[in-house]
This record gives structure tokens, sequence and C-alpha cells, in this order.
């Protein structure tokens, strides 16, 4: 009978094949025996490969044993053993008579049986929402984008370099020598300073305070910027949020309790012109004369946001932007136009107020929240 001599002939080109699909399977979950897959390869030579169906089958019945891993064979065998392009397998004479010559229409793999077991995993470039919101303007989300948007600024993580303060602390490893307490310590051993207490300056943390515009010209922004300001308020030790459009409105109370909807909620209450024009100029002399004093102490960090659309008096607003400048240790302002490729700050607000920023930085994205973050982080 020649069977045996067939089964021979076709166990060499294709049992390396045969091995490599029982690794997939048992990667897949399915567990695959040596056995099994030698027996897989000499069951082709009474199992004619000129049809796909009767060879899954085949297979099907030697390598699996319970019925749950039925679909996890369909899917690797799908995946491994695939229809080349119309190439010829370097098969024996023999095996080509057994197979009337259907080897020629449809054929395994002819991958190199001396490259690495590994096998071969199509990967292909995909969709990410992500990162698509991540880059998508604020100003074009719809509502489902916007909640979105909120769980991730939820997720950011903010922080202010803290300031070293005048003042010093005990410390072990401290740089500076503390004299005073060397001097009190000595006089336990009779005088003798057997120690040297050091010191070190003491570290507190920045004050942030964040002045967002709620004019009409903002409005595109505003919601998510007051979400922005949401969670500033409630990471930090130190923040004070104001919102301005014709006036000055304090919104830390209301965005520092509760949820982020009945915060906004309770923001937008407060805020009595919120959507009509801007006062920068006149906001920032209100600030200026009435929380400056209060808020900018110890160091603080201000945050303008705002499209820098005016219909105040420049002067006003330039001699307001210099005395803000004066009181605080960094002010950043922050346009959500800058994210156009093509915006360029030439409107009246913006050139009056340039001379007194330290840092103009885009807003209109995750972005650019995400880029302020860090630069916060390392001031």
């Amino acid at each position: 009978m020649a069977a045996p001599d067939t089964a021979g002939a076709v166990a060499g080109p294709v049992l390396g094949q045969c091995v490599r699909f029982g690794r997939m399977l048992r990667r897949a979950g399915v567990p695959v025996t040596p056995a099994q897959l030698v027996d897989l390869a000499h069951a082709l030579a009474f199992v004619g490969v000129s049809n796909k169906e009767d060879f899954r089958l085949s297979a099907q019945a030697i390598l699996v044993n319970r019925p749950e891993h039925l679909a996890i064979f369909a899917a690797v065998f799908e995946r491994f053993w695939r229809r080349p392009a119309a190439q010829q397998p370097d098969m024996p004479p023999t095996v080509r008579r057994r197979t009337d010559d259907a080897v020629a229409t449809w054929q395994v793999d002819t991958l190199d049986l001396d490259a690495d077991d590994t096998p071969h995993i199509d990967r292909t470039a995909r969709y990410s929402a992500v990162e698509r919101l991540r880059q998508a303007d604020f100003g074009r989300l719809d509502a489902q984008e916007l909640a979105a948007v909120q769980a991730q600024l939820a997720a950011m993580r903010w922080q202010v370099r803290p300031r070293r303060t005048r003042r010093f602390t005990a410390q072990a490893d401290g740089r500076q020598v503390d004299l005073r307490r060397t001097i009190r310590h000595s006089l336990r051993h009779g005088g003798e300073p057997l120690t040297l207490a050091r010191r070190r300056r003491k570290i507190k943390p920045r004050p942030l305070v964040v002045l967002c515009d709620v004019s009409g010209s903002m409005e595109r922004y505003s919601r998510v910027l007051l979400q922005f300001l949401y969670v500033v308020a409630n990471r930090l030790a130190r923040v004070e949020a104001f919102a301005f459009s014709t006036r000055l409105s304090r919104l830390t109370r209301q965005l520092r309790s509760g949820t982020v909807d009945a915060a906004l909620d309770r923001a937008v209450l407060a805020v009595h012109d919120w959507g009509s024009g801007t006062r920068i100029g006149a906001a920032l002399h209100t600030f200026n004369d009435g929380w400056a004093p209060r808020v900018l102490g110890r160091g603080a960090v201000v945050l303008i946001v705002s499209d820098g659309w005016d219909r105040g008096d420049v002067t006003v607003l330039a001699q307001e932007m210099a005395r803000l400048r004066r009181r605080a240790h960094r002010v950043f302002w922050l346009n959500p136009l800058l994210g156009d490729p093509e915006y360029a700050p030439l409107v009246r607000g913006m050139q009056a107020a340039l001379p007194f920023v330290d840092e103009l930085l885009p807003v209109h994205n995750l972005a650019s929240l995400e880029q302020l973050a860090i630069i916060l982080r390392q001031l």
C-alpha cells in the first residue's frame, strides 16, 4: 500500500508548517500536543488538500478535543492557512500525483522554516478616539465629546512648583549650618559642639490665580474652561478663580464643592454678565484694587484666559497689566485663538497686554492644557 510512503513524503515539507500552526493554537488557548501535530502531517496523505474544507475538518478532528475550542480553532485556522499568491510549493513528485496537482489551486503559506517561530501577525494602524480628542478644538466639540473631555481633564495631573521661603526649618542633611541650634545642643556637653545642626529653607505651595474671560467672543470655550477651573480649584491647595466680562466675579467658592456640573451651574448663576461685552482693563482694575493685595502674595502665578478682544480703553488695560505684573511672580496669557496657525495677536487688547506677559500660550484643546500643566510643574 502506497500510503505510508506518501505519508512520509508529506510529513517532511509540511510538518514544519503544522508545528507553527500548533504553536499558534496553543497561544490562543487550544491545548495541542506534538503527537497530534504529527498525526495531522501524516493525515495529509489520505485527505485531498485540493479541498480546503476537507483539510479544515480533518485538522479539527485531530487537534480539537473540547467543544469550547471550536470557535478558537476556526479563527486561528483562517488566519494561519491563508491562500497566498499564485505560487507553487516545492513538493515531492509523489505528493503531486497523490493530490492530482491540487496544491496549485490551494496551498498553505510558504513560510521560512528557518526563521523565528513567532507567527506573523498583521499590525494595522487603527483609529484612536483619545488621540483625536486631545487635538480637537474645544469650540467644535459636541455634547458627547465634551463629556469625554471632562473625564480627561479630571485625570490630568496639576501641580504648581512650590516656592522656597525666607524662613528655615531643621533638616539633618540641610546645606546650611544652624548655629543657634548647634550652640544650644552643645550646652549638654559642656559647651563642646559635638554635632552640627543643619537647616534648609521652608518649601510652601505657590498660589495660583486664574482670571477667565466669559464674554460673548469666548462663548465657544467658556464651558470647557470653567471645567478646567473646577479641576484646578479642587486639585491644588491655593487657587483663586475669577470670571470677567464687563465686570469681575469671584468663583472660588462656587467651584470648590459638589460635582462638576453642579459647580458649573452655580458659577454661571454667579456671573451676571455672562456672554456680554469685554472690558478687560476695567476687570483688572477691580482685581488689582480689591483682590490683588489678598491673593497675589507669596509668589503667586496668574493665568489670564482670554482672546484679547477688549471694548474698553486699552490704555487702562496696559496700566492694569503693569500693576499686575509687578505683584505676580509670573503672568501667563492663555488665548484659545492661538491654536489657529494663521492667528496673529493683532487686536488692540493683546497688543496692550503682551509687554507685561511672561508667556503667551494656546488653550484650545487637551494637548495645550497638558503643555500648560508641564510648564506649571517646571516653573
